[in-house]
């Protein structure tokens, strides 16, 4: 009879403890990354009445006989199912689609957490704001010229230097595409055929030298007389420039002994070599690329008194392509240059982060730089992690060694920026898993009164 005084008593003691978790659940159901809990019970211990008996010749075997002392809690697990994703428009808002969590550290100890509510403090660092936690990520550095995202190395602060200039770099390619046309134009009335033939394309666009300073390249392209496939190729920096600033054209220097090239051209219509002043001629395939040096107004000469030059190539294509390739069809000639590397001193504006995480600066001279990578991590049991709260979580015995890499990687999901994920819980089950709650509570509430009324009745035997 006592027993079942107890089964009562543990069947109300845990089902309070799953109400208190679906009460968590629901408390939380707007939490940004949140993830539900659930409780799963199992049976207690079985006193055994009589054992099983084996079958014999006369009889069948018997089973034993045993008695249930209760039920107690199996195990609290946390859903980590994928929250629906809520586009917010802020920018430092980051949200994961798939496995993973944001590295987080406070001091030296790491927290790992799905809410992406991130935002800068006053020194630019990347921070959750309701507790200062420092995002960690990679950041960029310059070696030799090159912005390197070394993301083999630990983790570090993010920091997004707003606000911050960079200095002017000097334009070292200038890429060339399109057409020059192969049909002859038509002759107007009063001239001669040897005017068209002389007939020139013009192209200007705008370089930088190493101060900034803006500069205009101007390449124009005239058929050479006599030939089918042959343009003569003049380059200028500055052409309004009396010198036009000293411009020189070369293959394999940048100092030649003009500054024109000749431009050679296939009978299928594709790029084939270049021939500069000198004699000298590209290989017969590769990419053709063409040295330009002109005088840099306002720098120091050199020490031997000559004026200090700036060099860059100007990229015509690849011999026999199209693609991003100068080529001589029968269509209107179109040839321009389409993209430079160099720019003036700005400052960073805005930035951005893509789906691997990378955050891009936005600068007022129109240049993106890379700054950093968010860092994202992994675990074998994610299930094993111990909540730590303000939405994070802790690494445990049980869940295994932080996996920390890029998004996309090992397992990882992808990050999507201007957004947030939402809790995972569902009201629907939540509302549902009350009332059965409720039920198993009640039902072993009154296992309690009917076994007091049955032992109320064997104490009245006495009377």
């Amino acid at each position: 009879m006592m027993r079942s005084l107890y089964s009562g008593v543990s069947g109300m003691q845990n089902h309070q403890t799953r109400m208190d978790v679906l009460g968590n659940n629901i408390a939380n159901v707007n939490t940004t990354g949140f993830k539900r809990g659930r409780v799963n019970f199992q049976d207690l211990l079985s006193q055994q009445m009589s054992g099983a008996a084996k079958p014999t010749d006369e009889l069948g075997g018997v089973n034993p006989k045993e008695v249930g002392l209760g039920m107690n809690i199996a195990s609290i697990d946390t859903i980590h199912t994928q929250g629906s994703l809520q586009t917010t428009g802020v920018q430092t808002d980051v949200a994961i689609q798939g496995n993973g969590f944001f590295v987080m550290k406070a001091g030296e100890k790491s927290y790992y957490t799905r809410a992406g509510t991130f935002g800068l403090d006053n020194q630019g660092t990347l921070v959750n704001p309701a507790n200062g936690m420092r995002v960690q990520g990679w950041m960029a550095r310059d070696i030799d010229g090159t912005l390197i995202l070394n993301t083999s190395s630990q983790p570090e602060d993010l920091v997004v230097p707003v606000g911050q200039k960079i200095d002017a770099r000097a334009t070292t390619n200038v890429n060339y595409a399109c057409n020059l046309d192969k049909r002859l134009p038509e002759i107007p009335e009063g001239a001669s055929r040897a005017d068209i033939l002389s007939s020139t394309w013009a192209t200007e666009f705008q370089v930088y030298d190493e101060f900034g300073q803006e500069h205009i390249l101007n390449v124009s392209f005239t058929r050479v007389p006599g030939t089918n496939n042959q343009w003569q190729a003049t380059v200028n920096v500055d052409p309004t420039d009396g010198g036009a600033a000293a411009t020189r054209v070369g293959l394999n220097t940048t100092d030649g002994t003009g500054n024109s090239f000749i431009v050679n051209f296939d009978n299928n219509g594709m790029l084939a070599g270049v021939t500069d002043t000198a004699g000298n001629a590209t290989p017969e395939a590769g990419q053709v690329m063409v040295q330009v040096s002109f005088n840099v107004a306002g720098a120091n000469p050199q020490p031997d008194g000559a004026p200090t030059r700036q060099t860059l190539s100007i990229n015509l294509g690849e011999i026999g392509s199209v693609k991003n390739t100068v080529t001589q069809f029968s269509e209107k000639s179109s040839t321009k240059a389409y993209e430079q590397d160099g720019y003036k001193m700005g400052y960073l504006e805005n930035f951005k982060i893509d789906q691997s995480g990378i955050i891009t600066g936005v600068y007022s001279n129109g240049a993106n730089r890379t700054i950093g990578q968010i860092a994202m991590a992994t675990f074998a049991n994610q299930g094993g992690l111990e909540k730590a709260g303000e939405n994070t979580y802790v690494q445990s015995n049980n869940s295994g060694i932080a996996n920390i890499g890029v998004s996309g990687v090992a397992g990882k999901g992808k990050l999507i920026a201007g957004a947030l994920e939402m809790s995972n819980v569902d009201l629907t089950e939540q509302f549902t898993d009350l009332i059965v709650t409720q039920r198993g509570f009640q039902a072993s509430s009154k296992t309690i009164q009917t076994s007091d009324t049955m032992l109320d009745t064997v104490l009245n035997l006495k009377r």
